[in-house]
């Protein structure tokens, strides 16, 4: 009999194969010796040990310790004043694969504002370095999630729940599993992706350990991915296919998508979006340089291609941030250089660069990832819209 590892091999194409990366000798890709506790009796303990074990295991990109901490644990926003009325409504925010509770810093400010109480949770395996990614199971995120939504309807009466990417698969299939949750917010939700090679990664991540392997330098977001990373994202898929395919999402819903998401199958969201969240009160928010291809009039299209502000298009992540935030936003201190466009020649000068999506060109300009949301006030008022 040939041994399991000729087999697959004979099984994955090529082109998957060419491009599984191996990564330098560096503690970024070690792993730490286990992922955090998460099952606290309180979300303050919650955080509480969450820093400890960050503080514990991160390999820091710089030398600001606290600074990329305070960006990568659990957190929470709470209306204000802080009278004796306790907040009767609450979201919990869940992040993308890869990427950290700050990914809601801005929305979760917004919506503390108006009188929710916001909590964003770290899913296991981030916060810390690339490598621990290979480290929980599937189980590990979907528990973590239902505890602490479980935490949060302690406070409050009304419940939501908020997912970028990845954690909007997440936090899909628990809602349509659970009635009690009022309602979604889900931004660039991975339901529909791009690649029609996802299935073989749970056989690729016995073959090797990583799909990708760059140069650290995002604080907030790993820039690496391993094969057993990708493996979760893919079972994040069939569970919300299963989750929405068994019953529609008949609660309101509201859903921002890029047309010119590079991560993501937009169309396909698109029609996912139409036959399979139901509400009347749902939304899609499409970004596009035309209308989305579309007559359900519960879609607010909104034009991508701004030459003023020099972007082109809008990238997967780019909903979530205000222009003002001080890591992703115009004048941001962090910038998404690589961009696909090697061939291009960069400019020295910043204020010279356009944003768009992953792999825009366009002869002339060279484009970073553009990272904040133009229309954010817009964004928040339609949340305010669906919420209520």
């Amino acid at each position: 009999m040939r041994p399991l590892r000729t087999i697959l091999l004979a099984l994955i194409p090529a082109s998957l194969l060419a491009a599984c990366a191996f990564p330098p000798e560096n503690a970024l890709y070690d792993q730490s010796p286990g992922i955090p506790p998460y099952m606290q009796d309180n979300f303050e303990d919650y955080v509480s040990e969450t820093r400890d074990w960050i503080a514990s295991h991160r390999v820091f990109l710089t030398d600001d310790h606290e600074m990329e901490i305070a960006r990568n644990i659990p957190f929470e926003v709470r209306p204000e004043p802080m009278d004796a009325n306790k907040p009767s409504r609450g979201v919990l925010f869940v992040h993308g694969l890869g990427s950290s509770p700050w990914y809601f810093h801005d929305i979760a400010v917004a919506m503390a504002k108006d009188g929710w109480l916001a909590r964003s949770m770290l899913l296991p395996g981030h916060g810390t370095r690339p490598g621990d990614l290979s480290l929980p199971d599937y189980e590990d995120w979907t528990g973590s999630v239902a505890h602490q939504v479980a935490l949060l309807e302690r406070e409050v009466d009304e419940v939501w729940l908020g997912g970028f990417s990845t954690g909007g698969n997440l936090v899909t299939s628990y809602a349509a599993r659970n009635p009690d949750i009022d309602g979604l917010l889900l931004f660039s939700p991975g339901i529909e992706p791009g690649s029609d090679l996802l299935f073989l990664t749970p056989l690729v991540q016995y073959l090797w350990d990583w799909v990708d392997a760059d140069p650290e330098d995002n604080v907030i977001n790993y820039q690496s991915l391993s094969t057993k990373a990708s493996a979760l994202y893919y079972r994040s898929v069939t569970d919300v296919d299963d989750a929405l395919d068994a019953k529609p999402f008949d609660r309101p819903a509201l859903v921002t998508m890029s047309a010119d998401d590079s991560v993501l199958d937009p169309i396909a969201m698109l029609h996912r979006f139409e036959t399979h969240f139901t509400n009347p009160a749902s939304r899609l928010v499409w970004y596009d340089e035309v209308n989305a291809p579309s007559n359900d009039s519960r879609i607010e299209n909104l034009n991508s291609n701004l030459p003023d502000q020099q972007i082109s298009s809008f990238s997967h992540l780019s909903a979530l941030f205000s222009p003002d935030n001080p890591y992703y936003g115009a004048k941001g201190s962090f910038v998404f250089i690589e961009n696909g466009q090697e061939d291009i020649e960069r400019p020295a000068d910043r204020a010279l660069l356009w944003r768009s999506a992953w792999g825009y060109m366009e002869p002339g300009k060279y484009h970073a990832r553009l990272t904040w949301n133009p229309y954010f006030d817009a964004l928040i008022d339609a949340i305010g819209d669906v919420t209520n």
